[in-house]
């Protein structure tokens, strides 16, 4: 087996894990287990970049690896535990779509993923062509994560997960990143994170709650 069909085997199972860590969150229902899930997926995300760093001669991507390791394994997760903390931990126990359903979606979305990526990948003479459908289907999952579910808290997190769902198809479909373009996509993601942050402290503030059912009481 020579390096090439090892590093597209590589770049797929590991896109299939960062997946899977997505979907996860499906039939989670704490934050804690939402943090958690993102985390992993983030450590997975990081070391991914590596190999692919290593195996396309790009030094950038460790750098790469190294910020995202950082920011979205050390310290979002550790900003997302004193929220935790600070709001009382509160479950997604009734989200728009229940779990079953949430699951099945899930599957449906990764199945259109494969639908729209299949003529890319067809053309495409890339090693890691293999794990772009997985990384499109990592950014519906994270978009419905967003979509279906009412705590403000988890909702942050879905936003996460799709911008590593991004990250990974950038990274796929480029055969590495720039570092320059990462830092600024970095950049966004903790501006973003910090506007949400202030979102959920009005929320609460205003209704001592994080549920964003409580918004649709504006509407009377």
């Amino acid at each position: 087996m020579n390096d090439t069909v090892l590093f597209s085997q590589f770049a797929t199972f590991g896109s299939s894990v960062v997946l899977l860590f997505g979907i996860t969150l499906l039939w989670r229902k704490s934050l804690h287990a939402y943090t958690a899930a993102f985390q992993w997926q983030s450590a997975t995300l990081a070391g991914l970049f590596v190999i692919i760093g290593y195996f396309s001669h790009d030094a950038e991507l460790y750098f790469v690896a190294a910020i995202l390791f950082i920011l979205k394994v050390v310290i979002l997760p550790r900003y997302l535990g004193q929220l935790e903390q600070r709001f009382g931990g509160e479950r997604e126990l009734q989200p728009y779509v229940n779990v079953a359903s949430s699951l099945v979606i899930s599957g449906l979305l990764v199945l259109l993923a494969y639908a729209i990526t299949r003529p890319l990948v067809l053309v495409s003479e890339l090693p890691t062509r293999g794990g772009l459908p997985l990384a499109m289907g990592l950014i519906f999952v994270g978009l419905f994560v967003v979509i279906t579910r009412k705590k403000a808290l988890t909702q942050i997190v879905g936003f996460l997960v799709m911008e590593n769902g991004i990250a990974l198809l950038a990274a796929l479909g480029t055969y590495g990143i720039p570092l320059i373009i990462e830092l600024g996509v970095f950049l966004d993601v903790l501006m973003g994170f910090l506007v949400m942050q202030v979102f959920v402290y009005h929320i609460h503030g205003t209704f001592e709650s994080i549920n964003i059912d409580q918004l649709n009481q504006l509407r009377h």
